[in-house]
């Protein structure tokens, strides 16, 4: 299986942010290939998946990216997930592990929507997983989960059967 064209653009960094963390850093991708990144990620569901959803909510603070940009091109609300002490009017907050320690998600009430989850990696699946709970808790229908790049290697994630649909798939 070849690899997505755009993974290319990826740099990864060594004892980042702690020792023994191989970083995927995106930022020479967003640079120089936004847009198509953005139409990678829309191309992860069919139009009428895009139908039936109402909002894209983007995990803090790199997953803002992402589903900003496609809530824009697809003319969908905006729902952040924030870490503590970042969003007013805070409904529910749930703890997580990383693979380097543990966060706090926080979100506002939820209206019933059905949205879209994003977030720019998945590794462990610790963020999404917490996101998606946090985001039934406040109120929202999850209908779908999506990120730009996959540690395949290190997680098997799904949530209430859902898979992560992913760009880039790192299986090592």
């Amino acid at each position: 299986m070849s690899q997505h064209p755009l993974a290319q653009y990826l740099v990864s960094v060594v004892d980042f942010p702690k020792p023994g963390i191989l970083f995927s850093d995106i930022s020479p991708l967003l640079k120089t290939h936004f847009k198509e990144t953005i139409d990678a990620l829309s191309d992860l569901f069919t139009l009428q998946e895009w139908d039936s959803i109402d909002a894209v909510s983007g995990i803090e603070s790199r997953g803002f990216i992402f589903a900003a940009a496609l809530a824009y091109k697809h003319n969908k609300g905006f729902i952040k997930v924030r870490k503590p002490g970042k969003l007013p009017n805070v409904c529910a907050s749930v703890n997580y592990g990383l693979e380097y320690g543990t966060d706090t998600l926080e979100m506002q009430k939820g209206d019933g929507s059905r949205i879209l989850l994003l977030d720019d990696l998945i590794a462990t699946g610790g963020s999404m997983g917490a996101a998606a709970q946090l985001c039934e808790t406040v109120g929202y229908s999850v209908a779908g989960m999506a990120c730009l790049i996959d540690l395949a290697a290190l997680n098997s994630f799904s949530y209430n059967g859902m898979i992560v649909r992913s760009v880039i798939q790192i299986k090592e």
